[in-house]
């Protein structure tokens, strides 16, 4: 019994000591345990997969970026941002080339095409070939952005225009935007195209996109206005006023033509094309022409230029002294009929004018009473004023038969019934009626 009671109590004593201590410790503890801080769990390889790596599961059919990883001898290993990494077996990136293939490196970027979403071995089947499209198309709408020129290949054509393959993808020049070799060699019609147009290459801008539909329109003519604009920014900071250039005649219209200088056009206005009256450009210049022009001016604010034909050579009036004398009789050829007379022209570049009064002896209402535009007329010189540009000229004078007209250069009698007789001076005539 006494065994018993002290195993029992030995307990209680055991367990008041370790209270006591319990509690002296449990102060002591409270006194010197510092703040406790918060655990950080660590974060597992699978933790780190799901919080970075997209949870979209990869679709068959899906075009995307990926960066080279490695190259095997199947193929190349892509990290393309998913747990797996991506597989391009080298019968899907032929398309690349043996020399393509060489010249990938590790971390370039490339576009793949998803063939099957997980292989055999858990990596993505992919496809560079079959993605070589979408590739294209992302190249030329980077293009389109920055209005850059792009090239191509005609591959065939059809009754609207050409058809063009540009970075794999297939796109459509229109007839109108057709210019330069390609448009020579096109046949309208339907009808098959000259040899040499397929195969052509050619450089364009890109005037619409639309994937979703599968539609490229390009234009060979804004590639080249975008050329011709740059060359004429460059040449009109190179041209200088009054230096003779050597061009081509470009173009024709009913106001002028154009002339290449070597990339970039100049205007030779219908007024510069001669010193004579020109009814049409086509007149003097024909498209092709290879012609020197003068560069009347140059506008490098608005880059234009405008030439001119006629002052290569001296200006009529300037040597009008030198081929004709008050008095002398000349051939005329009427141009113009106004009220006051009719204008009439001696030479190239030289018009003058025969007044009312000058026209015939009789009084007459008006110049067409006596003659009309285009008649070949026998007048007679009666003033001369080079300064001025006006020559005056006789009608009724040179038609007088009790007169003799002197027809050399240096007559210069101005006989009774001239102008200034019937009609006041010469500078009457012009003066009131100019």
């Amino acid at each position: 019994m006494t065994t018993e009671n002290t195993t029992i109590d030995q307990p209680e004593e055991q367990a008041a000591d370790s209270a006591e201590e319990q509690g002296s410790g449990s102060a002591v503890a409270t006194a010197e345990r510092p703040t406790e801080v918060p655990v950080v769990q660590e974060l597992t390889m699978a933790d780190l997969l799901d919080q970075y790596v997209p949870s979209k599961a990869l679709r068959r059919g899906e075009i995307i970026d990926g960066k080279v990883m490695s190259k095997t001898g199947e193929g190349l290993l892509v990290n393309i941002g998913y747990k797996s990494e991506g597989l391009v077996p080298g019968r899907e990136m032929r398309t690349l080339g043996p020399e393509g293939v060489e010249d990938l490196g590790i971390g370039d970027e490339i576009i793949a095409y998803v063939i099957n979403p997980e292989g055999p071995d858990g990596s993505s089947i992919l496809s560079i070939d079959r993605a070589r499209g979408e590739q294209g198309w992302r190249i030329l709408e980077k293009s389109m952005e920055s209005d850059e020129t792009v090239k191509g290949k005609i591959i065939g054509s059809n009754r609207g225009g050409a058809v063009v393959e540009s970075e794999g993808v297939q796109g459509f020049i229109p007839l109108s935007q057709l210019v330069g070799p390609a448009r020579e060699l096109y046949i309208p019609g339907g009808e098959p195209p000259k040899e040499g147009f397929v195969g052509m290459e050619v450089e364009f801008k890109i005037v619409e996109l639309n994937r979703r539909r599968n539609r490229a329109i390009f234009s060979e003519r804004a590639a080249l206005q975008a050329w011709k604009q740059i060359q004429k920014m460059r040449l009109v900071q190179e041209l200088s006023e009054g230096e003779i250039r050597r061009g081509r005649v470009a173009g024709i219209s009913n106001f002028g033509a154009f002339v290449d200088l070597g990339g970039a056009d100049g205007l030779i206005h219908i007024s510069e094309l001669s010193w004579e009256p020109v009814k049409s450009p086509e007149e003097v210049v024909s498209v092709g022409d290879e012609i020197d022009v003068f560069i009347l001016k140059v506008d490098r604010e608005n880059l234009k230029i405008a030439l001119s034909l006629r002052r290569l050579k001296p200006e009529p009036w300037d040597e009008v002294e030198n081929k004709f004398s008050v008095g002398q009789a000349v051939d005329g050829v009427v141009t113009k009929l106004a009220n006051f007379g009719a204008f009439a022209r001696i030479d190239a570049g030289i018009e003058g004018l025969i007044h009312i009064s000058e026209l015939s002896h009789q009084v007459i209402k008006h110049p067409r009473d006596v003659v009309n535009e285009g008649d070949e007329l026998k007048l007679k010189i009666i003033r001369i004023e080079p300064e001025r540009r006006r020559l005056g000229l006789s009608l009724k004078q040179a038609e007088d038969n009790g007169e003799v007209i002197d027809n050399s250069p240096d007559a210069t009698s101005v006989p009774a019934g001239s102008v200034e007789d019937d009609a006041g001076s010469f500078e009457d005539i012009f003066e009131k009626n100019d």
